[in-house]
């Protein structure tokens, strides 16, 4: 009777333990598809690597103007002076590197996805569209080409600068947040949340 009880006493006790290690390996399996899943998400985000979500398309003409001067005694006499009509265009792209995101899983249905702060990733001039015309027609209009360069760079800087001021960074922002909802939410997450650093 004595033996009866122990093996009875062992077969509860091994009963309960193997219950509670099915019940913990659900627990872990369940967080493990929750963190194999983040890693998914975030894996098939960073495939896109830089979401660029606006462009700014823009022209700009300058006047650009250079005295020819003749030092004579000291003095500076200018007798010529070159004034160049610059017209040209370019493009500013704003958006977000989608490879420094964190994606974390909190059920099936509910995904948290934290990006950084979106940034100006492009601010090109069109070259083949850059056109300098002479004004002046003087023959002594000799302008140095990097003069033409640098004042097209100060003006592409505060377009740049103006953009910036007038939310182009936030308008970014707001468009990559309902991209990554719109696309998680096709993916079958009922709640997304995109926060930004």
């Amino acid at each position: 009777m004595k033996k009866t009880i122990i093996t009875l006493i062992m077969v509860i006790v091994v009963g309960f333990v193997g219950l509670f290690a099915i019940n913990s390996s659900d627990w872990l399996n369940i967080s493990a598809n929750h963190e194999s899943k983040s890693e998914l998400v975030r894996e098939q985000l960073s495939e896109i690597q830089e979401l660029t979500t606006l462009k700014y398309e823009y022209s700009n003409v300058i006047i650009s103007r250079t005295d020819k001067s003749l030092s004579v005694l000291g003095s500076d006499f200018s007798f010529a002076e070159a004034i160049k009509l610059i017209s040209y265009s370019g493009y500013l792209k704003a958006g977000t590197d989608l490879s420094k995101l964190d994606v974390k899983v909190d059920s099936d249905e509910r995904v948290v996805v934290t990006l950084d702060q979106s940034i100006i990733t492009d601010n090109v001039v069109e070259v083949d569209k850059t056109r300098v015309e002479d004004i002046t027609g003087e023959l002594f209009s000799d302008y140095p080409s990097q003069l033409i360069f640098d004042e097209i760079n100060k003006e592409r800087e505060k377009i740049e600068m103006d953009k910036i001021e007038a939310g182009i960074l936030e308008e970014a922002d707001q468009q990559a947040k309902e991209m990554i909802t719109n696309l998680l939410r096709a993916s079958g997450y009922q709640t997304v949340e995109v926060k930004f650093r």
